[in-house]
């Protein structure tokens, strides 16, 4: 016969998979938007069986941190996931206009974010932000996507204000806002992609520097310029397909 503890098991499992994404959800790891990995995955992860997987996700969506849409996958959820929490939905980067615009609100946190970093960070949190560099440098040199690398650069740097607000905020707008993620289809194709690629890692680098430096303006500066930069190759990108 089945013991009481056996039966429980699976239920005890669960909740273990669900504190552990609940963890990974708060400090960032899991940002908004991104997607969950699949069942196999997290059975091999977790050493689990599919039914304790299945269980997990359905308590996360009764809890509205994840949402699943069928045919496509799990998704972290807004925080709370409150109808007024702050949230970019998937639909609002459906143009480039909508890109554009968030560009423009990146410029004006993400510029005082790093002034802060700058000013604020620990050896660990450069260290961080060194080892998101190499991951992005890595997949460059591989031919890889290197969206998550790039928005866990500039998480890192809302980290090190050592203000949390900047950092859930960050995390609120998950990685769907490295804006190359998106949109690339409704461009021209583009054979110097990869140099633009480079650029904008030479960029990350000018804001690392600024920030193991010290220079709160120069890693203002720098970041203004990354985003800015960025919403003027967007803009020339919306001309190009707009001719």
């Amino acid at each position: 016969m089945e013991s009481t503890h056996a039966r429980h098991r699976p239920r005890s499992l669960a909740l273990a998979l669900v504190d552990a994404f609940t963890e990974r959800i708060r400090d960032g790891r899991l940002p908004v938007g991104e997607k969950l990995p699949s069942e196999q995955a997290l059975m091999a992860e977790f050493q689990v069986s599919r039914t304790v997987v299945r269980e997990a996700i359905s308590k996360l969506q009764a809890s509205h941190q994840v949402v699943t849409r069928h045919g496509i996958g799990t998704f972290v959820a807004a925080a709370g996931a409150e109808d007024h929490a702050f949230r970019i939905a998937p639909e609002q980067f459906a143009t480039l206009r909508d890109v554009i615009a968030l560009l423009e609100l990146r410029a004006g946190v993400e510029s005082e974010a790093a002034s802060l970093a700058a000013l604020r960070r620990t050896e660990e949190n450069l260290a961080a932000m060194r080892r998101a560099l190499e991951t992005l440098a890595s997949g460059l040199a591989q031919g890889e996507d290197v969206v998550n690398a790039d928005f866990q650069f500039h998480l890192e740097i809302a980290r090190a204000t050592q203000n949390p607000h900047f950092a859930h905020l960050m995390s609120a707008l998950g990685s769907s806002v490295i804006p190359r993620g998106r949109l690339e289809a409704q461009a021209p194709p583009d054979p110097q992609r990869l140099e633009y690629l480079h650029r904008v890692q030479h960029e990350h680098e000018s804001i690392f520097e600024a920030i193991a430096s010290g220079d709160g303006e120069a890693a203002r500066a720098a970041m203004r310029t990354h985003l800015v930069s960025s919403r003027e190759r967007r803009r020339r990108a919306a001309a190009l397909v707009n001719d």
